[in-house]
C-alpha cells in the first residue's frame, strides 16, 4: 500500500466517529403515575457506530436547565434506530409546567434536537 492510501485510511478511521453526529430527541410522551410522579417515554435518533460512539443517555431538564432525571443507556443501538426507552417514577414539582428532554453521546456530548413538553398536572 502506498503512503498516500495509508494516510487516507488513517484519516478516515479518525473521522468515522464524527460522522454519526449528535443525538436527536424525536418524540416524548409523558404519563402521570401518581401525584407529582411521571413516566417518560423518549425516542432518540443517533447513528450509533458501536461502543466508541453511541447515545449513552437522555436527561429531563427543568427550569433554568436543572437536571430532574437521567436515563442511562448501557449499550449502542447500531441496528435499531430510532429507539425508545422509558423512565418511571420521575418527580416533577407541581409548579413546573414544562420540561426539556436532551440527548447525549460519547463523542459530541450534548447537542442535536431537544424537545420541550408540557407536564400534565
Amino acid at each position: 500500500m502506498n503512503h498516500l492510501l495509508k494516510a487516507v485510511l488513517c484519516l478516515f478511521c479518525m473521522l468515522t466517529p464524527l460522522i454519526a453526529g449528535e443525538v436527536d430527541v424525536t418524540n416524548v410522551t409523558v404519563q402521570q403515575e401518581s401525584p407529582n410522579k411521571y413516566q417518560f417515554n423518549v425516542t432518540l435518533r443517533h447513528d450509533d457506530t458501536g461502543w466508541n460512539h453511541y447515545a449513552d443517555r437522555w436527561e429531563i431538564l427543568g427550569p433554568q436547565g436543572t437536571v430532574l432525571a437521567t436515563r442511562v443507556l448501557l449499550h449502542p443501538h447500531v441496528d435499531k434506530q430510532p429507539f425508545t426507552r422509558s423512565l418511571s417514577d420521575v418527580s416533577i414539582a407541581p409548579g413546573i409546567r414544562e420540561v426539556t428532554i436532551r440527548g447525549h453521546d460519547l463523542v459530541h456530548g450534548y447537542g442535536g434536537k431537544e424537545l420541550t413538553i408540557t407536564i400534565p398536572h
